[in-house]
Formats: C-alpha cells, sequence, structure tokens
C-alpha cells in the first residue's frame, strides 16, 4: 500500500505496477528481500535499456521488431538458467521486462520512451518499499535459517561418521531398513548443501551480524562438501576389509572405538595427535595383529599381509585420519560463526571459498528453454500480426513470462497449467474490482480498505510454500489485470480482451513447452550422469596437477541433490545400484585428483598411462561404445591389470624411507574399488626386481 500511495501521489500512469513488483520480490528474509529487489531492479533497468534501443531500430517492421524482442527474451532466459542462484534473476527480468514494455509498444513506438521511464519508476518503487518495510517493520534475519541449515548439516555428517566408528559387527549384513535410513539421511546432506550455497547468496544483504561471517560460512560449506565423498569412501572400505578378510580385524574395530569416543566426548583438538597416530599404526602394520598356531600346535610368526589387505589398511587410516582433522576444522569453523553473530571479530580467511562457480550446469537444457520461449512468443506474435487483434500484445507477453518463470523445472507444464487455473480463479474478482469498485473510489483511505481483505488472505497463501502457487497465482492475475488496464476508462470488451490475451499466452506456453522442452525425470537423471562422465574424463585427462578435488566434491554433491527427487521412485530400495553408482562417482572424482595433485611426486610410478586409461573409459560411456550388460571387470580388463600393477609398485615404495606414497597407495585403492567393484580381492602383477616387504 505504501508503494500505491507513492506511486499516485507522484502521479505514475500505473501504480498498480508497483504494488505487483513488492509482492514479487517480498520474503520472509529480510536479506533475501533485499537482494531480489536488487536484482530485479538491475534487471528491470537493463530490459528496458534494451527495449529503448530496439523498438525504434526496428520499429518500421512490427514482424521483425517482434522477432528481435522474441530473441532477445531467450538470450536472457538461457543465461539466467546457467547461473542457478538468485543472481539469475537480473537476466530473467532483463528478457520478461523488455516484452513487458516492447509489445505494447510495437504498434505505437513513439510513446516508448515515456512508457520505459514510468515503468522502471514504478517498478522501482515497488522495490524500494519492499526492501524499506522488511527491513524496519518486524525484520526477520537470516542467521537463524541460515545457522539451523548449517547445524543440520553437520548432524547428518555426524550422524554418518558415527554410525562407521560406532562399527562393532558386519556391514555387509546391515538390514535393509537401516540401509534405508542411512540412505536419505546422506541424500539430505547433500540437498542441505546445496541450499546452503544458493541462500548464502543473500548474505551480504542480511541484516543482522551473520553477513560479517560470510567467509566462515563458505569455507564451512567447503569442509563439509569435501568429508562427504571421504565418509562414503570410509564405508565402502570397511567394507571391502570385512569381505576380504571375513571379518573386521581386532586392531581396527580398536582405533574406530577409540575414534568414536573422541567424537562423543567434543572432539577435543588436544587429544587428536595421540589418535592420529593410533590411526597411522594401523598403515604401518605388515602382519596380522596376532600369531597364528601353526600346523604342529606351536605358536608362531603370523604371514605377512597379503598386498590387497595391506593396501586396503594403508586407504583406510588415511581416509580416517582425513576424516577426524576435517571434522575438528568444521566444529573450528562454527565455533567462529557463533563468535561472528555475537558480535565478537572474526579470523581473516584469505583461501577464497569455492562459493557457488561450482554448481551444475546444464546447457542443453537451456538451450532448449530458451527456444521454447522464442517459439511461443512468436506463435503469439504470429497470431497478433496477422488477425489485427488489439490484445495480441498482451498475449505475447505472458507467454514469455509463462516460459521464463518455470523454466528451471524438469516438466513445468504442471505448473503453467496450475498459474492458469489460479487466473481464471482470479477473473471474478479482478472484474469486480477494475468495472464496479475502483470507478467508485475517490480517495486513497477506500482504496486500502477494497484491497485488504482479497490481499490479506491470498498474502499469507503465497507466503506458505503449501499454497503459494495458487495464492501468488492470484495475485498476480488480480494486480496484473489491475496493471495493465486504465482503471479510469475501463470498459467490459477491454476487460474481457486483456484478459483472454493472458490467457492464450499461458496457453501457447504450456503447449510449445509440451512440444519442446518438457523432459521426464529419467531423461534429465541420465543427462546428469553424462554430465559427471564428462567431468571425470575432463579431471582424468588433465596435465596439470591442480585438479580441485574440492570443487568436483561439491559439484557432485549438488548433482545428487538435484537426482534426489528425480530417482526417488526408482531407488525406493536401499542400496539400489542407481544409487550406488553415483556414490562410486563422486569417491571416484575425489581419487583422481589425488592421484592428479600426486602425480609429479611418485618416484617410481609414472600415472599417465593410468589416467589417460580412465579418461578413454568415461568418454567410451559417453559416446555408448560400452556394453552395459557387460561386468565392470570385462569392460576393461586392461585397466585393472595396470592399475594392479600401479599398485604393486605404489606399495613397494611404501617401505622405502624418506618416501611418502600412501595417498597414491589411498586413491588406487578408491579407483580399483570404484572402477571394479566386482574385481577379485587379490592382487596378481608382480614387481620387477623383488617382491613387496
Amino acid at each position: 500500500m505504501l508503494a500505491m500511495y507513492l506511486a499516485n501521489r507522484v502521479g505514475l500512469p500505473r501504480p498498480f505496477w508497483a504494488m505487483t513488483a513488492a509482492y514479487i520480490v517480498s520474503n520472509p528474509l529480510a536479506g533475501a528481500t533485499r537482494s531480489k529487489a536488487l536484482y530485479r531492479f538491475l534487471g528491470t533497468l537493463l530490459g528496458c535499456t534494451a527495449t529503448v534501443l530496439l523498438v525504434p531500430a526496428f520499429s518500421n517492421a512490427p514482424e521483425l521488431l517482434s522477432l528481435v524482442l522474441a530473441l532477445w527474451l531467450g538470450l536472457c532466459l538461457f543465461l539466467s538458467l546457467l547461473d542457478r542462484t538468485p543472481r539469475s534473476y537480473v537476466f530473467m527480468l532483463a528478457g520478461y521486462t523488455a516484452a513487458l514494455i516492447g509489445f505494447p509498444s510495437v504498434e505505437a513506438p513513439a510513446a516508448l520512451f515515456d512508457t520505459a521511464i514510468a515503468r522502471v519508476e514504478e517498478i522501482g518503487l515497488g522495490i524500494l518499499c519492499a526492501s524499506v518495510i522488511h527491513a524496519i517493520v518486524l525484520p526477520q534475519g537470516m542467521a537463524g535459517t541460515l545457522t539451523a541449515m548449517l547445524d543440520r548439516s553437520l548432524g547428518d555428517a555426524r550422524t554418518w561418521l558415527a554410525d562407521l566408528l560406532g562399527t562393532t559387527g558386519s556391514r555387509v549384513a546391515e538390514t535393509p531398513e537401516r540401509r534405508r535410513a542411512l540412505t536419505v539421511d546422506r541424500r539430505r546432506l547433500a540437498l542441505d548443501i546445496t541450499q546452503l550455497r544458493l541462500l548464502s547468496t543473500h548474505l551480504p544483504f542480511d541484516t543482522s551480524h551473520v553477513r560479517w561471517t560470510a567467509g566462515a560460512i563458505g569455507e564451512m560449506q567447503d569442509r563439509v562438501a569435501a568429508l562427504t565423498p571421504t565418509l562414503s569412501a570410509l564405508e565402502d572400505r570397511l567394507v571391502a576389509m570385512e569381505q576380504c578378510e571375513g571379518a573386521l580385524p581386532d586392531d581396527v574395530l580398536a582405533v574406530l572405538a577409540r575414534a568414536g569416543r573422541w567424537l562423543e566426548d567434543g572432539a577435543d583438538a588436544t587429544d587428536l595427535p595421540a589418535l592420529r597416530q593410533e590411526i597411522q599404526a594401523l598403515a604401518d602394520r605388515r602382519v596380522p595383529p596376532v600369531e597364528l598356531p601353526t600346523d604342529d600346535g606351536f605358536v608362531g610368526p603370523p604371514a605377512p599381509l597379503s598386498p590387497w589387505n595391506r593396501a586396503l589398511r594403508i586407504d583406510l587410516a588415511a581416509r580416517l585420519d582425513q576424516l577426524l582433522s576435517g571434522w575438528r576444522t568444521c566444529l573450528a569453523l562454527r565455533q567462529d560463526i557463533t563468535d561472528g553473530l555475537a558480535g565478537k571479530p572474526a579470523p581473516l580467511r584469505r583461501s577464497a571459498a569455492l562459493g557457488r562457480k561450482v554448481l551444475h550446469r546444464d546447457v542443453g537444457m537451456a538451450l532448449l528453454s530458451a527456444i521454447a520461449a522464442v517459439l511461443a512468443v512468436g506463435l503469439c506474435c504470429t497470431f497478433w500480426i496477422a488477425t489485427g487483434w488489439p490484445s495480441g500484445s498482451v498475449a505475447a507477453m505472458m507467454a514469455g513470462v509463462f516460459c521464463s518463470f518455470f523454466a528451471t523445472m524438469d516438466d513445468p507444464v504442471p505448473a503453467i497449467h496450475g498459474f492458469l487455473v489460479a487466473t481464471l480463479w482470479s477473473l471474478p474478482i479482478a472484474a469486480i474490482y477494475v468495472l464496479v469498485a475502483l470507478p467508485l473510489i475517490h480517495d486513497f483511505a477506500m482504496l486500502v480498505l477494497v484491497c485488504a481483505p482479497v490481499f490479506l488472505v491470498l498474502g499469507c497463501y503465497a507466503g506458505r510454500p503449501a499454497t503459494m502457487l495458487i495464492g501468488l497465482g492470484m495475485i498476480m492475475g488480480i494486480s496484473g489485470s489491475l496493471a495493465l488496464h486504465d482503471t479510469a476508462t475501463a470498459d467490459v470488451a477491454t476487460f474481457l480482451n486483456i484478459n483472454l490475451g493472458q490467457i492464450v499466452g499461458i496457453v501457447a506456453a504450456a503447449r510449445v513447452t509440451r512440444l519442446v522442452r518438457s523432459v521426464g525425470a529419467d531423461w534429465s537423471a541420465e543427462r546428469i550422469r553424462r554430465a559427471t562422465w564428462r567431468d571425470l574424463a575432463g579431471m582424468a585427462s588433465a596435465r596439470r596437477s591442480d585438479v580441485q578435488r574440492e570443487a568436483y566434491a561439491a559439484r557432485m554433491l549438488d548433482r545428487i541433490a538435484l537426482l534426489a527427487p528425480r530417482v526417488a521412485a526408482g531407488d525406493s530400495q536401499p542400496d539400489s545400484p542407481r544409487t550406488q553408482r553415483v556414490l562410486r562417482e563422486l569417491r571416484l572424482g575425489d581419487d583422481i585428483g589425488r592421484l592428479q595433485q600426486l602425480r609429479t611426486r611418485l618416484p617410481r610410478t609414472s600415472v599417465a598411462g593410468l589416467l589417460a586409461g580412465i579418461a578413454e573409459l568415461y568418454r567410451d560411456r559417453i559416446a555408448g561404445r560400452v556394453d552395459p550388460a557387460a561386468s565392470e571387470t570385462a569392460r576393461s580388463p586392461a585397466l585393472l591389470r595396470e592399475l594392479d600393477r600401479m599398485l604393486v609398485a605404489a606399495l613397494h615404495d611404501v617401505s622405502r624411507p624418506g618416501v611418502d606414497t600412501q595417498g597414491a597407495v589411498s586413491a588406487m585403492v578408491g579407483l580399483r574399488r570404484n572402477l571394479f567393484s566386482d574385481a577379485p580381492a587379490a592382487i596378481h602383477s608382480p614387481v620387477p626386481g623383488g617382491s613387496i616387504p
């Protein structure tokens, strides 16, 4: 109402645009409202600028002008879909603001500049009023929401870690119910990390102390994301060791129990060095921890551990050490955030967080969405120009808006249909306002009284996630009708024409979207997996040793969060093959990155051939040259032999003084387990010139 009052006082032609803008940018969180307001205003300004430049240049050719505006909308939509943060609103608004201003100006280009200026003023006024009111009247900061999400992420990671450290029996024989519960927790962890990255975009605009902790929050997100592949790897190695030896050895169980007590006691940093020494002892052991009886009854020295068993111990120790150190770092960062919220100075963080650059991007789907928007707008413009329909510009506008609103969905059509239903429900209310109530109102106080009953109720519905679609749809339907009309001279014919244009535009957006870019969940899931294969091939074929394992881990967690709702029906069974494949690919990227970082420090082992083989394997998968029915070992036996040969060579170098190849052994064990999970638990490749000590 403040936006409406000011717009009326300064004499803006369509004050209901200011009210509509205030509703669109409003958010329960003050920081989110301010950031959304800034992005919307920048997008509006960019769209108006584009319109002022494009319309006069093509005003003598309506067909060409319509095509140019449709292409501008498609380009902006494409760019917005490549940026999955709230910043994408700049590009989306730039696209359909040009449509909202440009299409009505096709038939009257002389009034373009005045219309563009008025629209920027109206929308800017609505944005300003929403930001001021949300910052002053009962402001809701992001601190509570953000810290609750951080704590839930830490809690999910701690639950996973405590489950691993609390291992006392067989992990192979876990009940399906337990595995199902753990799978749900791990998916939720991936989803929480992605939501944290998106929510953190609003941090600089928040009104509380939480904005001063942005560095710690960003680093903590990266640390928790980096824990996830290590947690999954440790779980897999425990299963592999149990399968290899029949049961987990007593010394391994003892170290796990010791680490579990350390976790339960608060993960004190002073106790960590001693615990890490016990973990390292697992990697240094070359014989079983007990003496074995011989055939004649005497107790003799135990036989040396097999190469594979020893490699598993080295890998297990490395993963466990990495986990406990990472967990301790996460707790320290969480304390820094608590201190920052209390107003204490936060430590300077020189290492840049990964931020939003690691989020998954689907260029192909963004391009399809842009093409659908161009076609829908073009179809409406063709009908408008061919028939001379007075409200054809409204159809073109609405087609562009609704193709943009829901472009992030696999199948936007149900959501567009939901908005269409809400628009139809809003028509009788809009008719009462436009044709009956507003012509009789002569002062602002009466306008407030007339608007309050409907908009207060609809605002409550729009503020609840379960009813947001219908609430916001009816608000947009009513306020859109009011904004598109000159309420002082409105008549029944104009009202019906404009609203028919809205309905035609929405229907055109739904039909074209259905034909061009609506896809199923399985199809989207397969595209996400292929994007992962491209990443793995690129990491393996990289010439540099500075491959960002953390960035890949964060991107994979984002993909797991995207995959979770898409494969929920197919993955109702715990430990389904699809779920296990995704987790293996998450771990595999971490192992490739680790091996790339160590490649220049390995004394006897050249990893170039191995990494080239991995890259070729995933290029074959992308090209469809891999037989899906064949076992993993049968798909690339030469790669498995090369991996075994290099693993034995790395084990040989572990015993040499001054040579640190435990990281390489850990990475190669991970590659063997993730690439060839069905390979036998034995390494037969000999080392030339000697046996393994």
